[in-house]
């Protein structure tokens, strides 16, 4: 284990395709732009950064969190909407758990407008673009350190 706090950023399917996929939504960053980001906006910590298009594999880390992590940012992207076996394994969380979306869900498709995640996470930070993750980061790190886990 590092000597320093542990943040996993997790992301969903299809992140992979940032910068190129819909860039009137999710703008031109791509999801190394967003790590250099994440990593900028955590000083001191181990930052394990993550994309999968498999839900189970999302989940698997999710899992690997509990004991790996201080805190979780996870962008769970189309899975936000339609997987509670993701929101089972959040619950098993104790650690701050930060929702991430570069887009305002609750502004877009009605069928975007419910999120399992949100039942399991701490906060949830969206709508400002790559700069969600700074965001849902620096919130990561003030709550796991409120709750003396870093």
């Amino acid at each position: 284990m590092p000597d320093t706090p542990v943040l996993y950023v997790l992301n969903g399917p299809n992140l992979n395709l940032l910068g190129v996929r819909e860039p009137e939504i999710y703008g031109h960053e791509t999801l190394a732009d967003v790590q250099v980001r994440c990593e900028a906006a955590a000083p001191g910590w181990t930052v394990i950064f993550r994309q999968t298009n498999h839900e189970g594999v999302l989940i698997d880390w999710v899992q690997e969190a509990r004991t790996a992590a201080a805190a979780l940012v996870i962008n769970p992207a189309g899975y936000t909407h339609t997987s509670i076996a993701l929101l089972d394994a959040l619950k098993t969380l104790t650690i701050p758990v930060i929702e991430c979306h570069m887009s305002d869900p609750a502004t877009r498709e009605t069928f975007r407008h419910h999120s399992y995640v949100a039942l399991a996470a701490t906060k949830t930070v969206a709508g400002h673009g790559a700069r969600s993750y700074e965001l849902a980061v620096r919130a990561a790190v003030e709550l796991a350190q409120e709750r003396g886990l870093a």
